[in-house]
């Protein structure tokens, strides 16, 4: 039985880190490559899925969609999204499953809000998932109820396989018809990064002009 728990307790975490630097390392790639965000290949649409689609995802997927779409058939692009999207779906599930067991991620749960929240998901939540995953509202808060709802692994990936697919289609689709240039496609990329992330970039800006402000107010 203890060799058993310090098994546990070495892969869980060992399982956790590895898919984080995964990923991590996935980002960074398509962040310092060039010839990698150029590239036609499917392989890279694939594995874009993994940066923008895990956790709190920093880059969109929307741009990326569009581009392959120029040049592959739209139930292509949305095949290959959907399978990479399952698989980083899977690995989030399994992350926050890992960090559910921290003692600071429980006591966030047992909050009143929260559970509220919580009960209000438990009432439909196949068909709040499928909303979530098909519609522009940001989905990474239903990657947290669903582990803290302890919702099925396999019908949360069956509503995204039935939600994500046909939005990725109808995407993929557009961008077959409309041929969007690089220079739109690079605006539509910086314009979703600054949304994802303004939350983050307004926390930044804040800390950097109190830090200042209180700079100057030591040095006077």
């Amino acid at each position: 039985m203890n060799l058993r728990e310090n098994s546990k307790n070495f892969w869980r975490p060992a399982l956790f880190l590895g898919q984080v630097t995964f990923v991590l390392f996935l980002l960074i790639l398509w962040l310092t490559w060039t010839e990698l965000r150029t590239s036609r290949s499917l392989w890279v649409l694939f594995f874009y899925s993994f940066p923008s689609e895990f956790l709190v995802a920093v880059v969109p997927h929307e741009p990326v969609l569009l581009y392959f779409a120029r040049f592959y058939s739209p139930a292509t692009v949305a095949f290959i999204a959907a399978s990479s999207t399952l698989l980083t779906e899977a690995l989030n599930y399994s992350v926050f499953s890992y960090v559910s067991d921290w003692t600071a991620f429980q006591k966030f749960q047992q909050k009143k809000a929260i559970q509220k929240l919580i009960n209000l998901f438990n009432h439909a939540p196949f068909l709040a998932i499928w909303i979530a995953a098909f519609t522009p509202i940001p989905f990474y808060p239903f990657r947290f109820l669903v582990v803290m709802a302890s919702y099925s692994r396999w019908k949360f990936l069956l509503a995204l396989a039935l939600s994500r697919t046909p939005r990725f289609f109808l995407l993929a689709w557009f961008g077959h018809q409309v041929h969007l240039s690089d220079e739109l496609l690079i605006l539509l990329f910086v314009i979703l990064i600054v949304g994802v992330n303004i939350g983050f970039l307004r926390q930044l800006l804040r800390k950097f002009f109190t830090r200042k402000k209180a700079g100057k107010e030591t040095y006077f």
